[in-house]
C-alpha cells in the first residue's frame, strides 16, 4: 500500500512550488480574462477615438499649439480640394495668432479647444480643468462667434477625472485612431503611407499645423482618399447623433 502521507511530506517543496505556479496562473487568467478586461474597460471614461460607420466618411484634425508658418498654406490646400477640417487650438496660440483663427473659421473649418496653455491635465483638479477649458473657449468664441463643443487633451493624456470634467461642461473629448506622426518630421511619403494604411470608415486622423512636411503630404492624402470614395469632414460631422456608447477601444457605437 502506498504511503500517501509520507510521499507528500517527502515532496513538500515540490507541492509548494506547484501550488505557487497554479496560483500565479489563476491570477494571470483573472487579470487577462476577456470578460474581466471588457468589464473594467467599459467602466472607464474614454474620449472618442473613432466612429463606427458604414459609409466612407473620415475626419481630419489639426492640433495648433506652437508655430504658425504654414496655416495659410494649409487653408489654401484644403480649399483647393473643397475640404473642411477641425483645428484644435491652444488659447495661447489664439492670443498670438488671432488673424489665423479668423482665417481658418472664415474658410469653413471648425475651431475647437486644445486647452489654454497645453498643460498636463491629469495633474489638474476638475475645477482647474473647467476653468482652463472655459478660458480657451471664451477666446475662440470672441473671434469666431461659435463656442467650441469638442476638446482634445494636451499630449493626448487623460484619465477618468479629465474626461468627467469635460463631459460636465457638455463638451466631448476627442482623440484619434490614425496618427500621422507628422510632428516627428518624417518624410511626406512616410506621412502619406501611415495615414492611408491605417484609415477606415469613421477614422479621425491627427495632423499638426507647423509640422515640417505636412503641407507636402496633405495633397496626396486628400487625393487618394477622395479617389477611394471617402468624404472628408470636420470632426463634429463624423460623430453619431442620438444615443451611443463608447467601447473599450474608444469607438463611438450607436445604441
Amino acid at each position: 500500500m502506498i504511503d500517501i502521507r509520507g510521499f507528500m511530506q517527502k515532496n513538500k517543496k515540490l507541492f509548494s512550488a506547484l501550488g505557487m505556479i497554479l496560483l500565479v496562473a489563476l491570477i494571470f487568467w483573472a487579470v487577462n480574462s476577456p470578460t474581466i478586461v471588457g468589464a473594467s474597460a467599459t467602466e472607464r471614461l474614454l474620449p472618442i477615438y473613432n466612429v463606427q460607420r458604414d459609409d466612407k466618411v473620415v475626419a481630419m484634425s489639426f492640433d495648433a499649439a506652437w508655430g504658425n508658418e504654414d496655416t495659410q498654406i494649409l487653408i489654401d490646400i484644403l480649399d483647393k480640394y473643397n475640404v473642411n477640417t477641425t483645428f484644435f487650438v491652444v488659447g495661447d496660440w489664439v492670443d498670438k495668432f488671432p488673424e489665423s483663427v479668423k482665417a481658418l473659421a472664415d474658410a469653413g473649418n471648425e475651431i475647437m479647444n486644445h486647452s489654454s496653455n497645453h498643460a498636463h491635465f491629469s495633474k489638474l483638479t476638475e475645477e482647474q480643468i473647467v476653468e482652463d477649458v472655459n478660458n480657451c473657449n471664451n477666446k475662440i468664441e470672441k473671434i469666431t462667434g461659435k463656442r467650441p463643443t469638442l476638446f482634445r487633451c494636451p499630449y493626448g493624456e487623460y484619465d477618468d477625472h479629465v474626461v468627467k470634467a469635460i463631459n460636465s461642461m457638455g463638451m466631448t473629448a476627442i482623440q484619434w485612431n490614425v496618427d500621422s506622426l507628422d510632428w516627428k518630421e518624417i518624410s511626406p511619403e512616410e506621412i502619406q503611407q501611415r495615414v492611408l494604411k491605417n484609415v477606415e470608415p469613421g477614422s479621425i486622423i491627427l495632423f499638426h499645423n507647423a509640422a515640417k512636411n505636412t503641407p507636402a503630404a496633405l495633397p496626396g492624402i486628400i487625393e487618394s482618399l477622395q479617389s477611394q470614395g471617402y468624404k472628408i469632414v470636420p470632426v463634429s460631422q463624423i460623430l453619431l447623433q442620438g444615443e451611443y456608447t463608447i467601447d473599450h477601444k474608444g469607438t463611438m457605437i450607436p445604441k
